[in-house]
């Protein structure tokens, strides 16, 4: 089934990856539209609500559509599946573009000092002031591309250029819950206390993720985040501290 799509025709590629999962192919690099077409087609399919599929994944560039054989109708098989999905993005990836780039969402940050011990570095690094970092992370929206890592945790970007800079040299063995951290001119913001590798320049009071919600997770792709600078006082008084 591997390039079952005409490229020149349609902007993707549908390939199977083992038995029981189709990969919906945009690209192989990370930049917004890419990722917006990614969101639009998951926010399709799942729509559609196709036979057989069990989990939509959306990615930086591709999406991940997991399927169980034995739900399919009798004789139906992964070309017939693969087909179905074809014609659903054809049909429906314009509307879905439309619908899935609606939400932005706020999230307070206060940046540097013991919210963000990285900053300092960061500066140092990209030859910029810690106020101009700030002000270079914060002053547009960014881009949720995908979750994952753990529950509810996101990828956002893309950053400005000036921000560059990979991943530590030594990840820490634990990243307290809410730090606001970047590598490779995107940010990934940690819902729970874990091992990270990130450079953290700052933290939000926000929950990022709470199993008692619906949904549970805060952000989802798609979504557009504006990061709002926030002094420590702030900071308290939305965890709900005393200043």
């Amino acid at each position: 089934m591997a390039g079952h799509t005409d490229a020149g025709a349609r902007p993707w590629t549908l390939v199977p990856q083992g038995d029981r999962t189709l990969l919906l192919v945009f690209g192989d690099g990370i930049d917004v539209e890419t990722g917006r077409r990614c969101s639009a087609a998951a926010a399709a399919l799942r729509s559609a609500n196709l036979q057989g599929i069990s989990d939509i994944v959306p990615t930086f560039n591709s999406v991940a559509l997991h399927y169980r054989p034995n739900r399919l109708d009798a004789g139906m098989h992964a070309e017939h599946l693969a087909a179905q999905i074809e014609n659903t993005l054809g049909k429906a990836l314009g509307a879905a573009q439309q619908a899935g780039a609606a939400r932005q969402i706020d999230i307070p940050v206060c940046y540097g000092g013991d919210y963000g011990p990285d900053l300092a570095h960061v500066a140092e690094h990209c030859k910029l002031d810690p106020q101009e970092v700030i002000r270079l992370h914060s002053h547009k929206p960014a881009y949720v591309f995908m979750l994952g890592f753990a529950p509810g945790a996101p990828y956002i970007g893309v950053h400005d250029e000036q921000l560059a800079i990979g991943r530590r040299a030594t990840p820490r063995t634990l990243v307290p819950a809410g730090s606001v951290a970047i590598a490779n001119l995107q940010t990934m913001i940690y819902p729970n206390a874990s091992p990270g590798g990130w450079h953290i320049i700052g933290a939000t009071p926000a929950i990022l993720f709470n199993p008692d919600h619906e949904p549970p997770t805060l952000l989802s792709p798609g979504d557009t985040v504006n990061f709002v600078p926030i002094s420590q006082e702030d900071f308290l008084a939305l965890q709900g501290q005393p200043a």
